[in-house]
């Protein structure tokens, strides 16, 4: 069996982050992650770092920003895995830039987690995010750094504790807002899942170069589906309250940050369908739960059950 490569993840403890720093120290990959010594003496962020450390991971100093660091800290590695959150995405260029003098990286994911941003349907303000992930993508092409795009869909742990109601703290008992007609799917992956498929994908030469969907079957249904299993759960029915297409695009307009990065992103899935509104080829792309048969992944079906 060969050595496990080393990982280094940029951007270590944020939200997607920790899930996938932890599943590669689990998986036994010796695990770097690059640190800020300011996100040490952070209360909420001292915590996670904490538990890193209690998995065996090694913590690198720098940031993004310092060059040199950043080249020193890539030459101890074999992968370098990007989880840097929204406002740091056009960054990731310094990232490419020092994977290019390091001349040792046998794989760069960069920050994706999300849709497929070369088949997006999407309007603004979701669709500059989804456009900086696309040249990202495209600036690590150019450079000829191999890569794996992992595109995991929605977040379970974000997307269904309010069932996708915006502002809500936990699911609808009365009624529920669906946008569109309610039929396109979508599909919501567990944050540990996420991590596990990521890292099973480091070393595997059939994610070379390619997407790494995570579309598991048990986890896409239409917005009509997920209420129709939800009610199931709770017993009775809820009022659905369907908001039309371009009632959703004037939502948008008027609305101000987050929530209209938030009703674009549901407007890209939900209305117009781009989880999964096309085949999933073999010169692009493979599916998680059919390179990786044997992950338990945890379902929305029983993911919904802490809920009831």
């Amino acid at each position: 069996m060969a050595s496990k490569s080393k990982i280094l993840i940029v951007g270590g403890t944020g939200y997607i982050g920790k899930f996938i720093v932890e599943a590669s120290a689990k998986a036994g990959h010796p695990t770097f992650i690059l640190i800020r010594e300011s996100t040490v003496s952070n209360p909420v962020k001292a915590k996670i770092v904490d538990n890193f450390k209690s998995l065996g991971v090694n913590l690198v100093h720098g940031d993004l920003y310092d060059h040199e660091r950043l080249v020193k800290a890539i030459k101890e590695v074999d992968v370098v895995i990007s989880t840097v959150g929204y406002t740091a995405l056009a960054d990731q260029v310094k990232i490419i830039a020092a994977i290019k003098e390091a001349g040792n990286i046998k794989r760069f994911f960069p920050s994706e987690f999300g849709n497929d941003v070369d088949r997006v349907h999407a309007v603004e303000p979701a669709k500059t995010a989804f456009g900086t992930k696309a040249q990202i993508r495209r600036a690590i092409e150019a450079e000829g750094i191999p890569y794996t795009y992992v595109s995991s869909n929605f977040f379970a742990g974000y997307f269904l504790p309010n069932l996708s109601q915006p502002g809500a703290t936990s699911p609808p008992r009365q009624s529920v807002v669906i946008l569109g007609d309610g039929n396109p799917k979508a599909v919501f992956n567990k944050e540990e899942d996420i991590g596990t498929f990521t890292i099973r994908a480091v070393d595997d030469p059939r994610t070379l170069n390619k997407i790494l969907y995570i579309r598991p079957a048990g986890n896409t249904y239409s917005f009509n589906e997920l209420v129709s299993l939800w009610e199931k759960k709770i017993g009775k029915t809820l009022e659905r309250i369907y908001v039309p297409e371009e009632q959703v695009l004037k939502n948008i307009a008027e609305a101000s940050p987050p929530l209209n990065v938030l009703l674009a992103i549901g407007h890209s899935v939900f209305v117009k369908g781009d989880h999964t509104n096309f085949e999933i080829e073999a010169s692009f792309g493979v599916e998680a739960t059919e390179l990786y048969p044997d992950v338990k992944y945890t379902t929305v079906d029983e993911f919904l059950d802490q809920f009831v």
